[in-house]
């Protein structure tokens, strides 16, 4: 079996340095609450409300900061706050929908940059190598519960570390709740 973690992500915010002095005030700097699977990357203490035409959704930073500002939300998410996301590759925002940030310091609309991030699986070149697959190739994921997986984005990169990264709807769809069914088999 070719094992790998299965990781829920929920609605988070990437940043650019603009937009967190906008959000948080001038020379502000994130603050570090746990590192995630992927190296360099970590859930900050700082959350913002993210507002649609609809209502509004408190979410968490993650940092570090980023050269583009994106709001990845769940459909369910997206559906609540009235916001058409579409399904996207992590940084793929062009002609996506925006919305309103509002952090402690102030508020910002966004012209663009809401996404339902795609399913995908980060992996190293070797890793890539291993189960045969390349950059952008798609693969099926099965849980340790037999759930199957469709269409997941192999995104490959030397900084990676093997992880499945799905979201709360699709963790939902299967049955996995926190810390249940952690692991996956990658079928190429």
């Amino acid at each position: 079996m070719k094992n790998c973690m299965i990781e829920t992500s929920a609605r988070h915010v990437h940043v650019t340095r603009q937009v967190l002095e906008a959000l948080f005030g001038e020379g502000y700097a994130l603050t570090h609450m746990k590192d995630l699977s992927q190296p360099g990357q970590f859930a900050c203490e700082e959350q913002v409300l993210i507002t649609g035409p609809n209502g509004s959704l408190k979410a968490r930073l993650i940092g570090p900061e980023r050269s583009k500002t994106q709001v990845e939300l769940s459909a369910t998410d997206a559906r609540a706050l009235g916001i058409d996301a579409q399904v996207r590759e992590s940084g793929d925002i062009a002609g996506t929908p925006g919305c309103k940030l509002t952090g402690p310091a102030g508020e910002l609309e966004l012209t663009h940059g809401c996404i339902i991030s795609c399913r995908h699986v980060h992996m190293s070149p070797a890793d890539a190598a291993k189960y045969g697959v390349q950059d952008h190739d798609l693969v099926r994921v099965k849980s340790c519960d037999g759930y199957v997986f469709e269409d997941v984005l192999v995104r490959v990169k030397d900084s990676f570390t093997l992880a499945v990264h799905i979201d709360v709807d699709d963790a939902k769809a299967a049955g996995i709740g926190r810390g249940e069914c952690p692991q996956g088999e990658i079928i190429a």
